[in-house]
């Protein structure tokens, strides 16, 4: 099986892929959609298609996707908020079934809190899937734990794409 997790943001949108086999797991992919400037139309474009590509390029089984946190800024979670549609509407568009969880139901499924540290979700996401020193951005580290979070809930549709 494969998980296809995504940690939306406008200016960087994490994604990671893990292969599920059993009780085996590890790593296929990881990386960070970067938007850049401009206008938010042509910024939630290059989000979108960015995925579509990834997405299509890996044909994952199932698509977790981080819920919006809301924390210290409206406006943050107003443009998070954007480009998660975006990410939504990237995998609706792909037929893949999509799962998504709150911020801390992801920490609490990784670290064991749901209050923990970005700090705290990379070094549990390098330990659980062996990623050594790896280099490892904080919102590929997020897309991956909630790929894990997705496998710990055993949140899986019943039939999986062969």
């Amino acid at each position: 099986m494969i998980i296809f997790g995504i940690d939306p943001g406008l200016t960087a949108t994490g994604y990671g892929i893990i292969t599920v086999n059993g009780n085996r797991i590890a790593p296929l992919s990881w990386g960070v959609i970067r938007s850049g400037g401009g206008e938010l139309p042509d910024r939630l474009a290059h989000i979108y298609n960015e995925l579509r590509r990834v997405l299509d390029e890996h044909k994952p089984d199932i698509v977790a996707v981080e819920d919006i946190f809301i924390g210290k800024s409206p406006s943050s979670a107003l443009k998070m908020g954007h480009a998660r549609g975006v990410a939504l509407l990237a995998a609706a568009n792909g037929g893949y079934p999509v799962r998504e969880y709150p911020t801390a139901v992801i920490k609490q499924s990784v670290v064991g809190g749901g209050r923990a540290a970005k700090q705290q979700v990379g070094f549990m996401v390098r330990r659980l899937l062996a990623l050594g020193e790896a280099k490892l951005a904080e919102d590929a580290a997020d897309a991956l734990a909630a790929a894990l979070c997705c496998m710990i809930k055993g949140d899986f549709p019943t039939m999986v794409n062969g």
